[in-house]
């Protein structure tokens, strides 16, 4: 079974109350989601009973509402417990709960369903697809800037498997990217080195002229700011892509 991980209280309560957000992401979610009594479908739908009953319509149930589909509840099956429940807790809180299922299991909308129970880990936007860069990724990769004034700042959100091709940062003088990690589970590797396992918090340092990588793990949406640093005549030279054989000795 997949480990289930969270850091909400630690970016969102870490330095008012650090006790709470220690509670949250490492004993209600480190400990309580991954114990394997009870299979993640089954946990999720009690959640939701539990939130349902106590009248909480907030973005909580939404996140567990959006967990709940990628864990396996069906739209037909969302419906029947909703409808149960509200006959035990109260039909007004059933119409309250069923306007905020219709949204997510929308199946115009059934794609984007991962991208938004990962969205709600991280505090940057995920943003748009990445299509002006597809030629240099396997996979889907997402792009969403966060300051273009002075130093240009995106956030750069890749889904499981994801990765971008070799490339080299070059310049003149200066040049080089900064990548800070901020979601999920990636890798950095520079050619002819060992790759790195990358998580929240870590920084990579990429001078100019270094063949290098980065993306997910096969089983993680990833997420990096990337920073472009000042350099004269600065460009990307894109190369092969890292192929299946490589990536999948990664663990």
């Amino acid at each position: 079974m997949k480990k289930i991980t969270q850091d909400a209280g630690k970016k969102q309560l870490g330095d008012f109350s650090p006790d709470f957000a220690h509670f949250n992401d490492d004993i209600l979610f480190g400990e309580n989601w991954n114990n394997q009594d009870i299979d993640l479908k089954t946990r999720s739908v009690i959640t939701i009973v539990a939130l349902m009953s106590s009248g909480i319509t907030d973005s909580s149930l939404i996140y567990h509402l959006q967990n709940a589909k990628v864990n396996g509840v069906s739209k037909k099956e969302i419906a029947a417990i909703i409808t149960h429940c509200g006959f035990y807790v109260g039909w007004p809180k059933a119409w309250a709960v069923f306007r905020l299922a219709q949204n997510v299991w929308n199946e115009k909308n059934r794609e984007n369903n991962e991208k938004d129970v990962y969205q709600n880990t991280i505090m940057f936007p995920i943003g748009d697809k990445n299509d002006a860069f597809k030629e240099y990724f396997i996979g889907q990769s997402y792009l969403a800037p966060i300051s273009i004034n002075q130093i240009g700042i995106y956030n750069v959100t890749f889904e499981p498997k994801c990765r971008n091709n070799w490339h080299i940062h070059h310049a003149k003088k200066g040049g080089g990217q900064i990548l800070i990690c901020i979601g999920g589970r990636g890798y950095y590797q520079e050619f002819g080195k060992e790759a790195i396992e990358l998580k929240p918090g870590d920084i990579v340092n990429i001078p100019e002229g270094v063949k290098h990588w980065h993306g997910a793990s096969n089983d993680s949406w990833f997420s990096h700011l990337a920073i472009e640093v000042p350099g004269e005549d600065t460009q990307n030279e894109w190369l092969e892509p890292v192929n299946d054989d490589e990536y999948c000795k990664l663990k």
